[in-house]
Parts: structure tokens; C-alpha cells; sequence
């Protein structure tokens, strides 16, 4: 399928002017989507990030510079209001494209009309991939992600589970409870249904709000494996809990976790997030 003139895409720039323009120039090469169909918010950067995208984004691309910096939810929001596609693409500065597969993902999305989400095939440059579909948290998953707790074998197979490894078999879209905000496509309805991303998350949990409302409003969430998206970079929040990375992802857990109920200890499931 021809994705051109289909879909709007957002990208929120933080201090990566020349991620965000690659990131750009992959999905004009593949005729992914038009230069006039793209919105680059540049999320007030304290460096020349702004000029730098002025000066070196593609002709038609809308720039759009935000007077503070109010976090990605509020970035991607600023941006997807901009667009008017029936569908909004949502990508991270530092991923690119290499192939048209994401064609697989715009399939599974329009076959079914519950299908309000769907996650891509995240894959690190050496080929591995990052899981980007997951189920929702209970309190030993995060237990076992952000402490050493997690080496231990009890902890380490309920992380696997919750990070759906065994749902990835190729050709195969499979239901996850919620999908990495690095790269995913959303039907603008929905979106603009629920009111867009939660700005009250600065960083990060913001995705799986969003992903915790769809399923709460009757939608489901697809992730499609081979719908190849690059990323450049590991999550900051991979680093212990207390680094800086870190403190800001136990914060947007607590404030999922006042928003939704997050059980201790039960298998983490779509009831496990109703209010």
C-alpha cells in the first residue's frame, strides 16, 4: 500500500537536531510520508537545536518550536494537532526507517476496527530487538527491572512474561497491553477521543497511560512483528533507579499507579489497569 498522504507523523526534538533529520530524511526516502504531512516539535532544547532544524530539515517540513519545555506527552500532543491524517505516526528522534514494512502495521490497523493502536518491530542497529509490546506492570515486575532483585530466577521469568518475549513469532500480530511511545501509529479519532497523552507525565509512563485508556474505552492495542522501526539507543530509563533517568520513571510510576490500579503480584493483565 501507498502510505503517502496516509498518515501524519510527530517526532518531538530534545537536544537531537541531527537524530530528528535523519529520522526525517528516512521516511521521505521511503515514501513513508509527505515533507507536508511531518511535524517536528523542537521541545524548547537549550541549545541551537531549533536553528539547526531550521536550517536543515527537508523543504515542507512543519517546524514547530515550543516556548517550554512541558515533557513528550505535551510535545506529541502540540504536534498531532497540527495534522489532519486519519492516522499519526508517532516516532522517537532517534530511530529511521530502512524498509517499507511498515506497511504490515497500517494492514493490521485497518482490518479491524477495535484496533486503535499499534506498536512497531523496534530493532537496535545489531539486529536485536527491544520487545516494544509489553504487558502492564505489577509491583514485582518493576521490582524485577529496576533492582537487582531482578537477577533472581523467580523475578527474571515473571520479567520475560511481562516483556511478551514469547508473543514475538514472525508474521504473527499479537495483542500487548501497551506499546513503546519510541514508535507507534494511533487512529486519530481515538486519540483525540481520550484527549491525547496525559501532559502530567513529564517523561516517560506517558505511553502507557495512553495504552491503559484505549483499552479502558473498548479499543484493543496490536503489536506487528517485522514492522521494522531502527533505534538508535537503549531507554535512559534502563539505568538504576537512581540516576536521574531513573528517578523520573519511579515518579510516572506513581502517578500511573494513583491514576490505575497496579496490583502487587497478580499476573499484570488488561483488568489489572481498570480504575
Amino acid at each position: 500500500m501507498n502510505t503517502e498522504g496516509y498518515l501524519n507523523v510527530v517526532i518531538v526534538n530534545f537536544r537531537t537536531p541531527e537524530l530528528t533529520v535523519r529520522c526525517v530524511k528516512s521516511l521521505l526516502a521511503l515514501r513513508i510520508a509527505r515533507a507536508s504531512d511531518m511535524v517536528v516539535v523542537e521541545n524548547a532544547s537549550p541549545d541551537d537545536s531549533y536553528h539547526n532544524l531550521r536550517t536543515n530539515l527537508p523543504d515542507g517540513v512543519r517546524l514547530v518550536r515550543a516556548s517550554m519545555n512541558r515533557g513528550f506527552g505535551a510535545g506529541v500532543n502540540l504536534g498531532a494537532v497540527a495534522g489532519m491524517r486519519e492516522r499519526i505516526l508517532v516516532l522517537n528522534p532517534d530511530t529511521y526507517f530502512v524498509d517499507n514494512s511498515i506497511e504490515k502495521a497500517l494492514a493490521v490497523l485497518d482490518a479491524a476496527p477495535d484496533v486503535a493502536m499499534v506498536g512497531l518491530d523496534l530493532t537496535y542497529p545489531d539486529g536485536v530487538r527491544q520487545y516494544s509490546g509489553r504487558r502492564f506492570y505489577s509491583l514485582l515486575d518493576i521490582i524485577g527491572r529496576r533492582t537487582p532483585l531482578g537477577k533472581l530466577r523467580s523475578l527474571e521469568r515473571r520479567v520475560k512474561r511481562h516483556m511478551m518475549i514469547e508473543a514475538w513469532i514472525p508474521g504473527v500480530p499479537f495483542d500487548a497491553d501497551w506499546v513503546m511511545g519510541t514508535g507507534f501509529i494511533v487512529k486519530r479519532y481515538v486519540y483525540e477521543e481520550l484527549g491525547g497523552m496525559d501532559e502530567r507525565y513529564f517523561l516517560y509512563m506517558e505511553d502507557v497511560d495512553l495504552c491503559a485508556r484505549v483499552w479502558n474505552s473498548g479499543y484493543r492495542i496490536a503489536c506487528v512483528p517485522g514492522a521494522r522501526l531502527m533505534h538508535d539507543h537503549q531507554r535512559q530509563s534502563a539505568g538504576g533507579p537512581l540516576s536521574r533517568a531513573g528517578r523520573y520513571h519511579l515518579q510516572s510510576l506513581l502517578r500511573f499507579r494513583n491514576k490505575f490500579h497496579l496490583p502487587l503480584s497478580m499476573p499484570p493483565s488488561i483488568e489489572g489497569v481498570k480504575r
